[in-house]
């Protein structure tokens, strides 16, 4: 009785967000199930992505078959009129785990909080506990909003994980990205203050630097820093990696690899992302009792 009331309070909670958010942001909310809504939505994801409208990332058709397999898209629309101004897709993972899995979004800036909130709500309804999706750790304002302001966890770093894309965001680039773990009941309240790098006058050890050392990002300034008790590792991603990507492919690859070792060779010591400073710093954190 006591889980299936905090599963409705947190559900109720998220409606409330959802609502106010939307309010705020000047869209309505809704749930898409027509084939002109999915096609419309499909047309809104190919313009993110920079594809023709004739071949999508996201066809119609696949969009209803995930509707229609228990998913769902939803749309939020900007208050005036029908115009969209953002869109997600949830389907179910494993149902022993009571996993959603986020597949995809894509919002104008100020509308994407709504829109996870309203995500957050229909995967309670359905009894989940988390939900997960993956997005580019190099991305930083992505990386704030997914671990700052959703209060997610970056708990998995994925290597190419989708192998060479033809976008015309990714294209030229290796796909790495990291997953993110929201508790959808009780998500987790980062302190603003921990998602801070250090400016401190001697810079630490780098990762992965037994005998000390700094480790250097492309740019020629700190990449990586770990703090004096080994129980956060702070990284350097670079301001706007989209315009760097379309300026410099070569350099930004060199980002790629870069914050990539940082990455893992941190995920293998146990650590995982919990913050990211409006400075482009990731806070990775390693609890006590995690392996050295």
């Amino acid at each position: 009785m006591r889980a299936e009331t905090d599963h409705s309070g947190a559900r109720d909670r998220a409606a409330r967000l959802a609502e106010a958010a939307a309010r705020t942001a000047g869209v309505h909310l809704s749930t898409v199930h027509d084939v002109a809504g999915l096609a419309a939505v499909t047309d809104f994801f190919s313009d993110v992505w920079r594809t023709p409208r004739s071949t999508p990332p996201y066809p119609a058709e696949v969009l209803h078959s995930l509707v229609h397999a228990g998913g769902a898209v939803h749309a939020a629309y900007l208050a005036d009129g029908d115009r969209l101004a953002g869109a997600c897709v949830a389907v179910f993972g494993p149902p022993a785990e009571a996993d959603a899995y986020s597949l995809v979004a894509a919002a104008d800036r100020g509308v994407g909080y709504a829109l996870k909130e309203r995500q957050r709500v229909w995967a309670l309804e359905r009894r989940a506990r988390t939900m997960r999706w993956t997005f580019d750790p190099l991305v930083g304002r992505n990386a704030r909003f997914n671990l700052v302001k959703l209060g997610g966890t970056g708990t998995e770093y994925l290597v190419d994980f989708y192998g060479p894309m033809a976008d015309g965001v990714n294209d030229g680039d290796e796909s790495d990205r990291l997953t993110v773990t929201w508790d959808l009941a009780s998500p987790r309240q980062p302190q603003e203050t921990g998602a801070r790098a250090p400016a401190p006058p001697t810079v630490p050890p780098a990762l992965g630097s037994r005998a000390g050392g700094t480790a250097m990002a492309p740019d020629g300034a700190p990449l990586a820093l770990r703090s004096d008790d080994g129980r956060h590792v702070w990284c350097r991603v670079p301001e706007d990696i989209v315009a760097l990507r379309a300026a410099d492919p070569d350099l930004a690859l060199r980002w790629r690899h870069a914050v990539r070792e940082v990455f893992t060779a941190a995920f293998a010591e146990g650590f995982t992302a919990t913050g990211m400073s409006r400075e482009g710093w990731y806070t990775l954190t390693r609890e006590e009792d995690s392996p050295a």
